[in-house]
């Protein structure tokens, strides 16, 4: 293992035009952004391709501007002991605003009513009179008093749900694992579904806001769908995989789901009647991107300069309040004895401990320890180099 030891002059790298408010945060003497460096501290990217990338001996950190980060290889990075951290809620706004935009559109068959009067193009003077005689064909419904269902109340869901209670719906959310800040944060008015099944059987609309992973893949399948109202709604800003798209076709067909509504289009999707593709709009505003660049900027100045961590999608939050004090940061193997072995070598030179925090996620952990004496620079490498030997660190270097 190769101990990392952090440069003085932290080199920052962009794999897409990451707005410059969040490049701002970097603007100060310890900080670089040279998108020409082949060895850089951290990365920020949106949506570039990583999986083909070797990364560096310096790299310690990359962030996604933007919640999904299904385009880095997170797993190679844990091992590298690189941490990657994303931006959750940044965007949030924008994805709400496009749900509850495309609920009202798709309510009054707008976008399909927009499609036609196109058609009338060269009808000259007729024009007028086609339309009064063609509309009947798009009279919608209104979503007051009906009954919308959020499933997944983190930062999206939650403002989704509220404003929707703002607009006279009735809502139903579910979210087995609803954090306390948001359960404070969300409408007293909105209803707790006990199971995903009771949503489904009593929603008008339902928007999806969960992450993919085994549990969700294929959520929406003919099983679920058999529950549903006729006609049911269903939006989809979160991932396509959610959706067995067989089954939709099915469903689409039989008029189980009246209208689909998916920012994720494919070929498939594409011939299927009675769906609204969007073109991966929901985050996509410059109040977005701004909000998201600021964040991932954020998270990487603080975690380089003081080592703390937030909103990191592989290793373990970890916050350890700066005082200035010599500062030890080290990501290792979650096994019993490591924080031990780690002041063991700290204390056969001598050092105090002042202050320290030990966070696991799983297989790994991560400790920061802040040293009470002066750690002259000529111990440090020699202190790296004996916390490195240690069997099951990752990384370790001293801030």
């Amino acid at each position: 293992m190769s101990p990392i030891t952090l440069k003085k002059v932290n080199q920052i790298k962009t794999l897409n035009n990451i707005a410059e408010s969040g490049l701002k945060v970097f603007r100060k003497d310890n900080f670089a952004v040279d998108n020409d460096c082949e060895n850089p501290d951290a990365i920020i990217a949106r949506s570039f391709n990583m999986h083909s990338m070797d990364f560096g001996s310096n790299l310690k950190a990359i962030a996604r501007a933007g919640a999904g980060v299904n385009n880095i290889p997170v797993d190679k990075c844990t091992e590298q002991g690189i941490v990657v951290f994303n931006t959750p809620g940044a965007n949030a706004n924008a994805v709400k605003e496009m749900v509850l935009t495309t609920i009202m559109a798709s309510s009054r068959n707008l976008f399909a009513g927009v499609s036609w009067t196109k058609t009338l193009e060269g009808e000259g003077d007729q024009v007028p009179k086609l339309v009064e005689a063609g509309k009947k064909q798009f009279v919608g419904k209104e979503i007051k008093g009906k009954t919308l269902g959020v499933i997944g109340l983190g930062a999206i869901g939650a403002l989704v749900a509220n404003d929707a209670i703002a607009l006279d719906m009735d809502v139903i959310g579910f979210d087995p694992f609803i954090s306390v800040d948001t359960a404070w944060n969300l409408s007293r008015t909105v209803q707790r579904a006990l199971t995903i099944e009771e949503l489904f059987a009593n929603a008008d609309y339902i928007t999806v806001h969960t992450p993919l992973t085994d549990d969700t893949k294929g959520m929406f399948n003919q099983a679920t769908f058999s529950i549903m109202k006729p006609g049911v709604h269903i939006l989809n800003f979160s991932r396509g995989e959610l959706v067995n798209e067989i089954d939709l076709a099915v469903a689409l067909e039989e008029g189980i789901v009246g209208q689909y509504i998916t920012d994720f289009p494919n070929e498939n999707v594409l011939k299927m009647e009675n769906t609204i593709c969007v073109p991966h709009l929901g985050a996509s505003t410059a109040e977005s991107e701004e909000n998201c660049a600021i964040m991932a900027g954020r998270q990487i100045k603080d975690f380089l300069e003081t080592g703390n961590i937030k909103n990191s999608v592989n290793f373990p939050n970890a916050t350890l309040p700066y005082s200035g004090k010599q500062r030890v940061a080290a990501f290792h193997k979650n096994i019993p004895g490591m924080v031990g072995k780690i002041t063991s070598a700290l204390s056969s030179y001598d050092l105090n401990i002042a202050d320290m925090v030990n966070r696991s996620r799983g297989e790994y952990a991560y400790t920061m320890i802040d040293i009470d004496n002066n750690v002259t620079s000529d111990i440090i490498p020699q202190l790296e180099e004996k916390i490195g030997l240690i069997e099951g660190i990752v990384t370790v270097r001293f801030i």
